[in-house]
């Protein structure tokens, strides 16, 4: 099953780099820019039911939180009625963690294409001479920036956590996470480093698309 998505992977970026072929611009690295766009176009109904949920659960923190308080001594008690909050407000719990269950066999499969890929065609793509070996420098920065972009962007349209300890988790998240993938891709295939940055940026476009507009209103609203 998984060589079936390495392999569907694999003939969907060398169909994109004879799309890049046929237009006169030959690219591996735009047809992993293309790829990753139509990656987000068709997770898109995922991300949107994630943030929601994300949004809605943040909602009911504080309701969370008393029924915790009413019900120190009985925790079984406190899980039974904040299952019946989820089911009374509509909210998933688990709909956060789909796109994400989504897109990590895509992302292996992709570093497994990537890395089998032959690039004796097109192997460059701006400053990188192979989209199969690392870039040690550039690509990390862009990944660790775009990612923390992404988060920092994320936090400030859906509001700040409900709680202390999870403000602080939040922001401990914000600054360990991107740095952390900014180091790994120090090792990555430049092309799972290109494709990595151009999710966190397709990434920031959506939480525009999706709370941007409630959050502007929002501001407008408190003047």
């Amino acid at each position: 099953m998984f060589q079936a998505i390495v392999d569907f992977i694999s003939n969907v970026l060398q169909f994109l780099f004879e799309f890049t072929n046929n237009m006169g611009v030959p690219s591996y690295g735009i047809a992993i820019i293309l790829l990753t766009i139509i990656i987000k176009v068709v997770l898109f109904p995922l991300t949107f039911k994630q943030i929601k949920s994300m949004k809605a659960m943040q909602t009911l923190q504080p309701e969370m939180k008393r029924i915790q308080e009413k019900h120190k001594k009985t925790p079984e008690k406190a899980q039974q009625e904040i299952m019946q909050l989820y089911k009374s407000e509509g909210v998933n719990p688990l709909a956060g963690c789909l796109p994400l269950l989504v897109q990590m066999p895509i992302l292996f499969a992709l570093f497994r294409a990537l890395d089998n890929f032959d690039y004796t065609v097109i192997p460059s793509f701006l400053w990188i001479p192979n989209l199969s070996n690392p870039d040690p420098i550039i690509l990390p920065i862009l990944v660790a920036g775009t990612m923390f972009m992404q988060m920092y962007i994320q936090q400030k349209l859906t509001g700040t956590a409900a709680t202390t300890d999870q403000a602080q988790m939040q922001k401990m998240f914000l600054y360990v996470m991107p740095f952390m993938l900014g180091f790994f891709a120090r090792s990555f295939p430049a092309g799972l480093a290109l494709y990595w940055t151009m999710f966190s940026i397709m990434g920031t476009v959506e939480q525009f698309i999706i709370n941007g507009p409630a959050f502007l209103a929002a501001r407008e609203g408190s003047k």
